[in-house]
């Protein structure tokens, strides 16, 4: 396959409550770099993705994402220091070394999308 090459992929995350969601991402530590006509685009690093304004309950409670990062034992304890489960009804689990080998931990946000934040150990 000439000329075939991939650049990126993203996801389209949906938001119950738009507003409540890009404040959200902003607040645990993504960067919005633009928002135009229902759609924002976030990063961190070289991760990035696309938040809509869209809600179907079924689509976002069986929505999930996985974050691969360095440190998950870092991210864990600024997740934890930014009380999101008061500031936004998010919900985050223990952090756990799981038998595939990855140390994570779980936030599901204000939609009910489920985030898997992990390391490879």
């Amino acid at each position: 396959m000439e000329n075939l090459n991939t650049v990126e992929i993203k996801s389209f995350i949906p938001a119950k409550d738009f507003e409540c969601s890009k404040r959200f991402y902003q607040f645990i530590g993504f960067e919005m770099v633009s928002d135009f006509e229902g759609i924002a685009y976030f990063k961190s690093g070289s991760c990035s993705f696309l938040l809509q304004d869209f809600y179907e309950p079924v689509h976002s409670n069986n929505s999930m994402m996985h974050l691969l990062v360095e440190d998950a034992q870092s991210w864990y304890e600024h997740i934890l220091k930014l009380n999101i489960v008061e500031e936004f009804g998010a919900k985050v689990t223990d952090l756990v070394e799981q038998p595939w080998g990855m140390l994570e931990f779980c936030v599901t946000d204000p939609s009910g999308v489920l985030w898997r934040i992990a390391e490879n150990k």
